[in-house]
């Protein structure tokens, strides 16, 4: 009893996570109430293009509605990360510094890769074609970091969760991605084939690569 009295259970706080949640459906709820039809016709992207035909301008790529939607995308994913880590064994799901270190790596990786394609897109003369493929892509991206925002809030707050209910996560949307990717190609097919060894070049070196180097680097430090 006095050992128990002395020495208190300690338990990490999740009044952060609340405060980000809480942010992030703020975000949302503003963007919408700005953006009314533009949020509509982005909320049935999967089921019509009509979104991807009336913002297919590659300035839409730094308007205030896809920044915006972009911070909730990198706020639910890192949350994603840390669950998935936690569950297992990478970790806990309430810890504030691991969070950070995940959505700064994050941050990390997304800005450098997007610097890396906007200086390699104008050495080859592909800034059109660019900007309107990383539109594609930050649309759908945007969209499962919506998607996956109320699926971090169960995970986080309950306990007796499956592991396969994560990886079924990561599996949809690893094939959400490999199905963006056609979509994508097959949308631009045109202007990838006039440039066919560019794109094959950034398809290796900035679409496959990183990844795979993330990949190896968490398996080395896993074991």
């Amino acid at each position: 009893m006095i050992e128990h009295l002395l020495n208190p259970r300690i338990t990490e706080s999740k009044d952060w996570a609340i405060l980000l949640f809480v942010l992030a459906f703020a975000i949302v709820a503003i963007t919408k109430s700005v953006y009314e039809n533009r949020f509509s016709d982005f909320m049935n992207l999967i089921f019509s293009d009509k979104y991807s035909k009336v913002y297919r301008d590659g300035s839409h790529l730094r308007d205030s509605f896809t920044i915006s939607l972009f911070f909730v995308q990198v706020i639910s994913i890192a949350f994603f990360i840390q669950l998935s880590l936690s569950f297992f064994g990478y970790g806990s799901k309430t810890d504030l510094i691991f969070y950070i270190q995940i959505i700064t790596l994050l941050l990390f990786f997304v800005l450098s890769k997007y610097l890396i394609e906007k200086i390699i897109a104008t050495a080859f003369n592909i800034e059109d074609f660019m900007e309107h493929f990383n539109l594609q892509k930050v649309a759908y991206r945007t969209y499962i970091g919506l998607f996956i925002l109320p699926i971090n809030i169960i995970l986080f707050y309950y306990d007796t969760i499956s592991r396969n209910i994560p990886l079924i996560i990561i599996s949809t949307i690893l094939i959400v991605n490999v199905l963006i990717y056609i979509v994508s190609i097959k949308k631009y097919q045109n202007l990838i084939f006039g440039k066919l060894f560019y794109f094959i070049l950034y398809l290796c070196a900035l679409e496959i690569a990183p990844y795979f180097f993330m990949f190896f680097m968490f398996k080395k430090g896993g074991a």
